[in-house]
């Protein structure tokens, strides 16, 4: 974990209010694990008071990528930042994903990554990491306006199954849904996931119903960042644990839901 000061590289809206941003360091992109996070302070007064916490979705040579959703003050600040601004960050933070990147000839058995909404961006820097695997990935949103990542993923050559609630793309209903039916179908290796909460506890209720091994990255609202305010706790078998700290990323048996 650092403190420092980067370079502002990029920062474009991608569709609706959805952005991207990049920027510069070598430390940050040589540490950087998928499943780990960065926590950017906004402006250099007291409004807005906390720091944000902002998943890292993609890591290039020295560039770091994110993505975000414009929400509140806080994104919107964010959004107006310009390239050549530099950004206070602390990171990489938290403990991401547990995986091998080594591929099995032939690949038996699937890992997939299932991503509702916004969860889906760390989990194409995780796709790049397990890309030799040729893993699945169950892309699920309200409608086809916020399908996120799609080029990217096929990109890296995963096979990619959309579930959309309107029925607007791809199977109608949740990607729950359409994880199931792909269980009957293919053998998995490891369910890994990020997205809302009711989702993840439906991932989580379907790996232990077919005996798989699953990791989900828990969103929650986050103060410090780095487990002292005890703001983003929840419940596991071994007690309480700090999202920020302990997570966010968790083995779903871990969880108690």
């Amino acid at each position: 974990m650092k403190q420092l000061k980067v370079k502002l590289i990029l920062n474009h809206k991608i569709t609706g209010n959805y952005w991207h941003l990049e920027f510069e360091s070598g430390l940050i992109a040589r540490l950087a694990r998928p499943g780990q996070f960065i926590n950017i302070r906004l402006t250099d007064g007291c409004e807005p008071l906390l720091r944000r916490p902002i998943s890292i979705h993609r890591v290039k040579a020295s560039k770091v990528g994110i993505m975000y959703e414009v929400l509140g003050k806080g994104t919107q600040v964010l959004s107006a930042k310009q390239p050549g601004e530099f950004l206070d960050v602390i990171g990489p933070l938290g403990n991401g994903f547990t995986y091998s990147s080594a591929a099995t000839k032939p690949v038996l058995k699937k890992n997939i990554l299932i991503a509702g909404g916004m969860g889906v961006a760390p989990l194409v820097f995780l796709a790049e990491k397990l890309k030799l695997s040729k893993p699945l990935v169950l892309l699920g949103a309200r409608s086809k306006k916020q399908l996120l990542c799609l080029p990217e993923f096929k990109a890296l050559g995963c096979t990619v199954k959309l579930a959309t609630d309107d029925g607007s793309a791809g199977f109608k209903g949740r990607v729950t849904d359409l994880l199931n039916l792909v269980l009957e179908q293919t053998e998995a290796r490891g369910l890994f996931s990020c997205g809302p909460h009711p989702m993840l506890a439906a991932v989580a209720r379907i790996a232990r119903e077919n005996k798989i091994t699953a990791q989900l990255s828990l969103e929650e609202h986050m103060a410090c960042g780095i487990g002292a305010c005890l703001g983003c706790v929840v419940a596991t078998g071994a007690g309480y644990r700090s999202v920020c700290k302990d997570g966010p990323v968790f083995f779903s048996e871990e969880l108690i839901w």
